[in-house]
């Protein structure tokens, strides 16, 4: 197991993906966090964190999977990739629902283009990961639910499971065209992040409100990140409504919100699915529910 996985992370590293291990098994990072970060070797200089430690160098990668057989992350952002997520209905009386490849389907026909025939790989719950080259001048971030219901994206900040890692529920496997296509233009210009509203306060109202919201984005991260099991879900969810207001009043941008949480509610042992819903009710309530500054005033 150790050499199959050897493998897939080397092949994955000569398409210049960058990567690194993740637990046996899992779809978790196998590398150490900040808080038991010893502040050696690569990290002598300060927690260097897996999108950072990420790498194509067939030493280094051939040195971390003989440890152990560790499954393959994919550092999207690193790699120059956009990897569309089409994810499966989950939960009972689901079996009529659409899932991400039909909604991503009809998003293309409403487009007037074709499904993307591009690099693939089935995911172990039956999902497809569309493997897409990032567009150049454009640093894109995760999504969670923008494209539309089931159809996440992942760029910098997230990263994929590599065909030929293996979980409990099933492998991960190549499906066809071995050659990641470029990002179409009509996805990206729904990717790209929206411009800030025209409409602003005062220059210094700004500046004090901006920084507010950074530190409260800062230390709700941080509870988050944090919080002890049974209680990291209750978590994740007051920081989303606690966050959401800087989203409705224009401090924050939604999907650096997102993002973080996402990241938070990680690696705190919840599950990437899991924080996604959570975050998506919990912001949408809180917009909804702080439309202006004036009315929360």
């Amino acid at each position: 197991m150790n050499q199959h996985l050897m493998r897939a992370a080397l092949d994955a590293a000569e398409r210049g993906w960058h990567v690194f291990p993740l637990r046996p098994g899992t779809k978790r990072p196998a590398l150490h966090g900040e808080q038991l970060c010893p502040r050696t070797a690569e990290c002598a200089n300060g927690h260097r964190k897996w999108e950072q430690r990420a790498t194509t160098d067939p030493d280094r990668i051939r040195a971390a999977w003989s440890r152990a057989p560790f499954n393959v992350g994919i550092a999207t952002g690193p790699s120059g990739l956009v990897v569309v997520d089409l994810d499966m209905p989950k939960g009972k009386g689901s079996s009529d629902a659409p899932g991400g490849a039909a909604t991503f389907r009809a998003l293309c026909e409403r487009a007037g283009q074709q499904v993307p025939d591009t690099y693939r790989v089935r995911t172990a719950s039956g999902g497809t990961h569309l493997y897409f080259t990032a567009p150049d001048g454009f640093r894109l971030s995760n999504t969670a639910g923008t494209i539309g219901e089931l159809v996440d994206t992942r760029a910098w900040g997230g990263y994929v499971v590599a065909a030929g890692s293996q979980t409990p529920t099933g492998a991960y496997e190549a499906l066809c065209a071995p050659v990641a296509a470029p990002l179409p233009s009509w996805l990206q210009t729904v990717l790209q992040p929206a411009p800030k509203p025209s409409q602003a306060p005062s220059m210094a109202v700004a500046g004090q409100s901006h920084s507010y919201a950074d530190v409260a984005l800062n230390a709700e991260v941080r509870n988050v990140a944090t919080a002890q099991l049974g209680a990291r879900e209750a978590a994740l969810f007051r920081a989303a409504r606690a966050l959401g207001r800087f989203v409705a009043w224009g401090d924050l941008p939604r999907h650096v919100v997102e993002q973080a949480l996402q990241e938070a509610g990680e690696a705190a042992g919840l599950t990437a699915a899991e924080c996604r819903s959570t975050l998506r009710s919990a912001l949408n309530w809180s917009i909804t529910h702080n439309s202006s500054r004036r009315d929360a005033a």
